[in-house]
């Protein structure tokens, strides 16, 4: 029987786990987890009754193996097969409100409602050609950025940077409004400074051709099916009581199938012999503890990793292009009110309370905000009194160490709610409950010395028995579903003696993925 160590217990490791435990073969599975949560970004916070989604999650894949994967531990009731997980914008799949008679384990279907809050009006996201997106411009931005388009698509930039990458599929008057500041405020970088790759990553087929696609399909009822570019989908399934859910499932799962999960213990030290990883050392409220196995898969941060080898000597260049490997911390401040004096002008949420939208991006440049989220329209069950409250999260991208890090979490609260105040959303006066949650390493950037990343790939390929998954084991801004891919592609691997690791490398990497070839 071989013995598997797995570090982190975030989508990737827990997949990687699970996916190791049902196989055929036997194999000993322990999972090392740092902190005290389990799904990494993808938890769910409890707090007074009310829950909290960090980051926001939105269950839908282009993968059969992930949705059936999803589906496999939380159904949907009259959804026995993958066909009828497909999306289809011409009927609903299930109910959408709570029901009481409800099982817990269950998937929800959720209207996909996420807006642009900018000049204190509401466009869509993406954005789209609707009447209401011209008269919010105005004549002149709208003549304008036609024209940018039209000249965008007849001179190409050099796709050197994300400047770059927006400016050929927005033109560059679109871009200035709703990507530069936004980037900025989100990375603490302008878009000038990074790498078009992350466009790529992240933006994929997304552009004002794809948009047009869309309408025109809607218009004239034709089905895009599972085609449908990520960001443009309508809907999308959710847990009933947020991502969490499904991981504490998970990692349940595991535990029954006599998987081992060990919480607060991080690893100090992976230790490397000829070309193989031997064993690791990791911290508990006891002391330092040691284990070996056959077999090690990571989910901890580049960085973090090859700062703990010991053993045998890393190259210089590796470990200064790993140990400059940047990222992106986050902070999300939770509030519950009785109302958001937002004018609801949308026909899809009938409440007078609340706006439809899952989430909000504030592109406002007077306020740090970045997003707000409105937990009510993720799923009801994550607030406590639904119909009362309105259970909202407010997103800050900050660095560890600078100003927002830095501030006391009471501080930081009555800041937060004063920038929401300022730009018209709510009023402090009305604040019932509040509470913040600091996440590191939320997501990895590209910059820096991210351009030479592929010296650290090539030098971690080299370890045989060691495999990289996941967000952060990868330093790629991915998905969900592509986390969780990273580990079935390694576990493959691992099952079938492939000593190759370019497979799982390359989850979500495909040219033809990222881009439409009319783009």
């Amino acid at each position: 029987m071989k013995k598997i160590v797995i570090i982190g217990a975030g989508p990737a490791g827990l997949t990687a786990a699970y996916e190791l435990l049902k196989a055929p073969e036997p194999y000993e599975v322990i999972i090392l987890e740092a902190s005290q949560d389990i799904g990494g970004i993808s938890r769910t916070v409890r707090y007074h009754g009310n829950r909290m989604d960090i980051g926001g999650h939105r269950f839908f894949s282009k993968d059969k193996r992930v949705m059936d994967w999803w589906f496999s531990l939380m159904p949907l009731q009259g959804a026995p097969s993958f066909d009828d997980y497909v999306l289809d914008r011409e009927k609903p799949l299930a109910e959408k409100g709570p029901d009481p008679e409800e099982e817990d384990r269950v998937m929800l279907v959720r209207d996909r409602v996420s807006r642009i809050y900018y000049m204190k009006k509401f466009f869509d996201y993406p954005v789209s050609l609707k009447l209401q997106t011209l008269r919010n411009m105005g004549f002149l931005r709208t003549m304008g950025a036609g024209f940018s388009y039209l000249k965008s698509m007849v001179y190409k930039r050099k796709e050197v940077s994300l400047e770059d990458f927006y400016v050929n599929r927005f033109g560059k008057v679109l871009y200035r409004m709703f990507f530069e500041s936004y980037t900025e405020k989100v990375w603490g970088r302008h878009p000038s400074q990074m790498s078009a790759e992350w466009g790529a990553q992240r933006v994929k087929g997304l552009s004002v051709t794809a948009v047009i696609q869309d309408m025109l399909h809607k218009a004239f009822g034709r089905k895009n099916g599972n085609a449908v570019e990520t960001s443009l989908i309508e809907q999308f399934y959710y847990p009933k009581f947020g991502p969490g859910q499904l991981w504490e499932t998970a990692a349940a799962e595991i535990m029954k199938m006599g998987g081992e999960i060990h919480m607060g213990c991080p690893v100090t030290q992976v230790k490397v012999e000829q070309g193989r990883v031997v064993s690791v050392s990791y911290q508990t409220e006891e002391g330092p503890h040691e284990v070996k196995a056959d077999v090690f898969l990571s989910s901890m941060p580049v960085k973090d990793l090859v700062a703990s080898f010991s053993g045998q000597p890393v190259d210089a260049d590796v470990s200064r292009i790993a140990a400059g490997l940047p990222y992106r911390d986050f902070i999300t401040v939770g509030l519950l009110v009785d109302k958001l004096h937002l004018k609801n002008e949308t026909a899809i949420s009938t409440l007078a309370n609340i706006v439809p939208d899952c989430w909000i991006y504030i592109q406002e440049p007077q306020v740090h905000i970045g997003r707000l989220q409105i937990f009510n329209n993720w799923s009801p069950y994550l607030v406590k009194d639904p119909e009362r409250t309105v259970w909202i999260g407010l997103e800050y991208f900050a660095n560890e160490g600078d100003e927002l890090w830095t501030m006391q979490a009471e501080d930081f609260i009555s800041f937060a709610a004063g920038e929401l105040e300022k730009i018209g959303v709510i009023r402090q006066a009305e604040i019932r409950d509040s509470h913040v949650e600091y996440v590191r390493k939320a997501y990895p950037a590209y910059f820096d010395t991210y351009e030479e990343m592929d010296q650290v790939i090539a030098y971690l390929n080299q370890i045989e028995n060691l495999y990289c998954i996941g967000r952060n084991g990868q330093h790629r801004y991915n998905n969900m579903d592509h986390s969780m891919l990273t580990a079935m592609e390694a576990v493959k691997n691992i099952r079938t003696g492939v000593t190759s690791k370019d497979n799982v490398w390359n989850v979500n990497t495909e040219k033809a993925y990222h881009e439409q070839k009319n783009v």
